[in-house]
């Protein structure tokens, strides 16, 4: 079984690689010029393969650090070498895109390991699901989209995967390392690194958790009963095991790789001023508390199949009915989080090339009530999302949540590509779906994927004050 899950492996592979060639292609064809956010990186990435480095070269307007561009000079330098190719040919736009699809049969690679890892072996999980998984994670819509641009997003996705999957096998100087690329990409991802050493702490509490509830139950102590019973369990559990010096010396000696990660950022950031650098205008930090119901809804649309049936629905509803305070009280949390902390960034409002722009205008700004009627669907999809995690630990969902927080409130601007990480890392620990689910999703995601790159590549328009082509895209 081990082999042919092999050949299966190495089919889905090959085939999700020969489309993407044949898209890149199209792509490049279409696309000569450099598009959106790429009349930035481009020329920067071009400069640092003629070799200009200083700092004076550096285009104000770039707001994250050059991994990409130093890892892009790495890559196709050495085929200037080895094929003798000129210059002008190794730091194309064309070559400079093609780093973004090698890196996708990394992320391939890497999701079939991870799904690997984290889903438990046993023998109602066949080898045709997580091949199937893998595909679908491998070309979900707003991730595969930037696979042919020369974004960060790919590269982003990689290096975090893998600082995750060498986390998961123990390897937490390494997963440290990873996570430093990972934020050389992008800096919000020092949060997924955070999210690293979360994992290792998480799975010691789990363990002395597991212990003190077999002690408890072996002792035959009296259950403690009454609102929040649990809560207060756990609470008194944190607090006894923070202040064991035993504990915190055992899981400083683990995590202190991520601790020196941690530092270096805090560095960083006194340095810097800031975590963004060059453009921070539009930029700023805010507590934006919509961003998580705007994630939960993005996912329930994306994981309908997982996450959407009439028995969860039916199930939902009786919770609701069974806790009315407080289901009453979240909503109304919500309502005041929706009414006071909604912000409308000046790039969703004027840029309509992007899909963001369409929904924010025909959804949310068709009246000012449809936000607040929308509140009973984000408690759906959170709730259904927390359903959906309950086989993972519960300090696990905590530190998970903390990280998930931590990276879209403080992000002014909606934007989708920001929920792919989170998105990614949520799809890959729920468990594994039936197959016919799996089915689902795989032609869903791959008919959102036709008509994007349909749209993009022959819907195009053009500004009244600008001849240039314009495109939509995520």
């Amino acid at each position: 079984m081990a082999q042919l899950e092999g050949y299966y492996f190495s089919a889905a592979l090959s085939c999700t690689f020969l489309v993407s060639c044949l898209l890149f292609s199209a792509f490049s064809r279409a696309l000569r010029e450099p598009y959106m956010d790429e009349i930035f990186h481009l020329p920067q990435a071009q400069r640092y393969c003629e070799g200009h480095f200083s700092l004076s070269q550096w285009d104000p307007m770039i707001t994250t650090l050059p991994g990409l561009y130093l890892l892009s000079v790495g890559v196709v330098k050495p085929a200037s070498w080895i094929f003798g190719w000129s210059e002008h040919v190794v730091c194309s736009i064309g070559m400079l895109r093609f780093v973004n699809l090698l890196f996708s049969v990394g992320n391939f690679y890497l999701l079939y390991l991870l799904l690997r890892k984290v889903q438990p072996r046993h023998k109602a999980t066949s080898s045709v699901q997580r091949i199937l998984s893998t595909v679908t994670l491998a070309i979900f819509p707003t991730l595969y989209f930037f696979n042919f641009l020369y974004y960060t997003e790919a590269g982003s996705m990689f290096f975090t995967l893998f600082a995750y999957l060498m986390c998961l096998y123990g390897n937490h100087k390494t997963s440290a390392l990873l996570g430093f690329c990972g934020f050389m990409f992008r800096q919000t991802n020092i949060i997924w690194a955070v999210f690293c050493a979360g994992n290792v702490i998480a799975q010691k509490l789990t363990e002395a958790w597991k212990t003190e509830l077999q002690k408890k139950k072996e002792e035959r102590l009296p259950p403690v009963r009454g609102p929040f019973s649990e809560f207060r369990k756990i609470l008194r559990f944190l607090l006894a095991y923070s202040t064991s010096f035993k504990n915190l010396s055992a899981l400083l000696l683990l995590t202190w790789p991520y601790g020196l990660l941690a530092l270096l950022f805090c560095a960083f950031v006194a340095v810097n001023g800031g975590v963004v650098i060059g453009d921070r205008s539009s930029h700023e930090a805010c507590l934006h508390f919509p961003q998580l119901f705007y994630f939960c809804s993005f996912t329930l649309f994306f994981s309908f199949p997982h996450l959407l049936s009439l028995s969860k629905i039916r199930a939902f509803l009786c919770l609701v009915w069974k806790r009315k305070l407080q289901f009453l009280a979240v909503t109304l949390v919500s309502i005041f989080l929706v009414w006071r902390f909604t912000y409308a960034h000046k790039y969703l409002l004027a840029d309509n090339r992007h899909y963001t722009f369409y929904v924010w205008k025909r959804v949310f700004q068709r009246h000012e009530i449809v936000r607040y009627l929308l509140v009973p669907l984000y408690i759906f999809a959170g709730w259904s999302i927390a359903d959906s995690l309950k086989s993972k630990p519960i300090f696990w969902n905590l530190m998970f949540f903390v990280c998930l927080f931590a990276v879209t409130v403080p992000q002014k601007l909606l934007e989708f590509r920001y929920f792919i990480l989170p998105y990614v890392i949520y799809r890959l620990n729920i468990p594994l779906p039936p197959t016919s689910r799996l089915v689902c999703e795989l032609g869903c995601y791959a008919v959102i994927n036709f008509l994007t790159f349909y749209i993009f590549l022959h819907k195009t328009f053009q500004w009244p004050d600008s001849p240039d082509t314009q495109r939509f895209m995520w």
